[in-house]
């Protein structure tokens, strides 16, 4: 890791839809360079966690700070601007299908960053090299495999040059044999220093990658390490069962 700069804090953090709790007394720390895996249960929470660290979901109550900003304290163009500093991907990966692929990815960089036509292609073409997806940068979106589609995704995320990156089960769309293209790409940019907060199911990757498990389970993340102790051993009971139903998955 570059260094211990703190990245993102979260205190306290509470989320109710309604009267239904969805996790309470939340918190935790990622270090810039850290990749943060959250593992746990269909339904405990982890997406509707990770959009709250971002602001697309507003949380009930509680604390996100973002490299010492309080992000929950902030007006929406304050945190218009702040959000452009975390990249997210999402399950679906949401490219405008009217648009090439370099075009979905020039797009945010010429509006928001008022970058020249020119450098926007440059940049474009350039991460779409590194996610070895140059040779699409004319196709549409919908003539691509998904594991096609999630790279251009976050080729995309990339070209506002986020300071962290936060993925949503970005493989759980995926058919199976897609899965690796983009694990590949997400361990590149873990191994090249990027900061990152994963939602995900797959347990090798949160096993090789991660600096932190965090598992979340029953309203809150309920056991936290580094993942040789948390493959190793697992403290909570709810832990355990989890991960002996993947096991024997």
């Amino acid at each position: 890791m570059a260094d211990s700069e703190t990245m993102i804090e979260i205190q306290d953090l509470k989320k109710v839809f309604g009267k239904n709790v969805i996790f309470d007394h939340v918190n935790g720390m990622v270090k810039k360079g850290e990749v943060v895996c959250v593992i746990g249960p269909s339904g405990a929470g982890k997406s509707t966690f990770l959009r709250c660290l971002n602001l697309l979901e507003k949380p009930t109550s509680g604390k996100v700070l973002f490299e010492g900003t309080d992000l929950t304290s902030l007006d929406d163009k304050q945190v218009q601007q702040m959000r452009a500093k975390m990249g997210m991907v999402f399950q679906s990966f949401n490219l405008f299908p009217n648009m090439s692929v370099l075009e979905n990815i020039e797009l945010a960089p010429k509006k928001v960053r008022n970058e020249s036509d020119e450098a926007a292609k440059k940049e474009g073409l350039a991460l779409l090299d590194r996610v070895g997806m140059k040779s699409k940068a004319d196709a549409y979106p919908l003539s691509l495999s998904g594991g096609q589609q999630q790279r251009v995704a976050i080729a995309r995320s990339l070209a506002m040059k986020p300071e962290v990156m936060l993925f949503d089960e970005p493989t759980s769309a995926l058919d199976p044999e897609m899965v690796g293209e983009v694990l590949k790409v997400m361990q590149e940019l873990a191994n090249e220093g990027m900061t990152m907060v994963v939602v995900t199911h797959e347990m090798g990757f949160a096993k090789n990658v991660a600096d932190q498990i965090w598992f979340m389970a029953d309203g809150g993340i309920i056991e936290s390490g580094a993942p040789k102790d948390f493959f190793a051993h697992q403290k909570t009971k709810r832990a355990q069962e989890f991960m002996k139903k993947i096991l024997d998955a």
